[in-house]
């Protein structure tokens, strides 16, 4: 393989990847190549990508938990500046992970990369005073197709890190459902 080490099944959850590329650093600053289409198909991750997105966010903002209901995606997020709590929900009916999450802590300074596949609801909290988080989608983003989980959905019971400010969630996101309303 080259550029890239890769942990498969996260969390023991099939099917998520915690991706870390290669950085090579000297007193001038690093360089590392954080996508290569053969790399990731050598690793067995054969995946073409047709979109990329990047957000800004302050401390103590929550995104999520979202995902597309009818063009799932499969997505490679990082942060490119500051820190961030990052979370996959398994929502693959039929999986026996169904309901179950893994959690990481992605920094500018790990580098490492999340793979999430189809099939799981996504979100992340800012830890640092602010957050640049890039991610690369498999399908298109469809606005009526838009999906999501409420972030402290006590069945998932998602342990999110403690930020010292209140924590700043979009209205939307305020009032998502939980897991259990989706499957009824």
């Amino acid at each position: 393989m080259g550029q890239i080490k890769v942990e498969y099944n996260a969390g023991g959850i099939e099917g998520l990847c915690v991706i870390t590329p290669a950085v090579h650093g000297d007193k001038r600053g690093y360089f590392s190549e954080t996508y290569n289409l053969r790399d990731m198909q050598e690793a067995g991750l054969d995946i073409t990508f047709v979109q990329d997105n990047q957000s800004s966010s302050t401390k103590g903002v929550l995104r999520g938990l979202h995902f597309q209901k009818n063009y799932p995606q499969t997505k490679l997020v990082r942060v490119i500046r500051g820190n961030v709590y990052d979370v996959a929900v398994d929502i693959r009916r039929g999986s026996r992970t169904f309901g179950q999450y893994f959690g990481i802590e992605l920094t500018e300074e790990n580098h490492k990369q999340l793979l999430i596949p189809r099939g799981f609801a996504h979100g992340f909290l800012v830890l640092s005073e602010f957050a640049e988080f890039c991610y690369k989608c498999d399908d298109f983003y469809h606005p009526d197709d838009e999906g999501g989980i409420i972030w402290n959905d006590p069945d998932i019971n998602i342990s999110w890190p403690a930020v010292n400010v209140p924590l700043n969630l979009s209205d939307k996101d305020k009032v998502l459902p939980a897991l259990k309303e989706l499957l009824s």
